[in-house]
């Protein structure tokens, strides 16, 4: 960027987007060129589409000093959902923090099973376990209209990301925050007619390969409950069945290897029904059980 602006023309949109390309490259981080888009898209306030059609504009040195910091933060890692403080999330835009895991696609499976087990918006009251940045709770309070959710987690810091986003998208009246733990599910009345969860699963082996944007920088204990990654599993699963109505249903979602094995668990807390749903690659990814009427 400096030779550039040394020769005595702004650099354009096009030219530092190359630039930043082939650093990012160099410095082995996903998605380069996703990356350099996104970041100077977000500093000259526009969308892909008004990036795209701005390529030949020439960047001010105002614009050039917000982009270098956030370019060298993506080099060393970062990753750009913590640089841009949000992610989409079925269709929703998210605030995420290193407060919260930054949600994955994956996890819309479990919306998306919500959606064909309660048609017509029929469900009442149902809680997210381990909420983070909130997007299973505000996304279920969204596409449910009537119903009433309790997010629960153990970090505050995640609770107030959940609580922003709930009070974006225009859900906070109807959702309850509770610093707790899995196990401290509280009763309601007439019992939760759903409970979902996208708890820590990632094995302790798995963890040790994982890319440096999630070691260095999602929180650990949101993604590694212990050796197994199956350690959260029965504590979800023993909370939900003491505080589900008679026919209620659990969703959690679980690693891609862990489907016998999260199924066994359900099944040896009770639930009927137990069944492992697969994910768009066609892997195991939520787990599913119903509690008995």
């Amino acid at each position: 960027m400096k030779e550039m602006e040394g020769r005595g023309r702004a650099p354009t949109v096009r030219e530092i987007l190359g630039k930043t390309e082939g650093y990012l490259q160099e410095k082995g981080v996903d998605a380069p060129r996703l990356s350099a888009q996104l970041l100077l898209a977000k500093v000259l306030g526009l969308d892909r589409l008004g990036l795209v059609l701005a390529m030949d504009r020439p960047l001010s040195v105002e614009e050039l000093d917000g982009y270098r910091p956030l370019v060298a933060r993506r080099g060393k890692g970062e990753p750009v959902a913590y640089l841009l403080g949000e992610r989409e999330f079925f269709g929703l835009d998210f605030t995420v923090t290193p407060e919260t895991l930054i949600p994955r696609p994956e996890t819309e499976l479990i919306v998306e099973r919500a959606l064909e087990l309660f048609l017509q918006g029929a469900l009442s009251r149902f809680a997210d376990l381990g909420t983070g940045s909130g997007c299973l709770a505000v996304t279920l309070a969204v596409k449910f209209p009537q119903a009433q959710g309790l997010a629960l987690d153990k970090s505050p810091g995640a609770l107030a990301v959940a609580r922003e986003n709930a009070v974006t998208h225009g859900v906070a009246a109807r959702l309850e925050f509770l610093e707790a733990d899995f196990a401290d599910l509280p009763e309601t009345a007439g019992g939760y007619a759903l409970v979902v969860s996208n708890p820590p699963y990632v094995t302790a082996a798995e963890y040790r390969e994982c890319s440096r944007e999630v070691r260095d920088f999602e929180p650990q204990g949101a993604l590694v409950p212990g050796e197994t990654g199956l350690e959260a599993v029965p504590v979800v699963a023993r909370a939900a069945m003491a505080r589900l109505a008679p026919g209620g249903v659990l969703l959690v979602e679980i690693g891609w290897k862990q489907g016998p094995e999260a199924a066994a668990l359900l099944a040896e807390a009770g639930f009927a029904d137990v069944a492992v749903r697969r994910d768009l690659a066609g892997l195991d990814r939520v787990v599913e059980g119903r509690k008995p009427a």
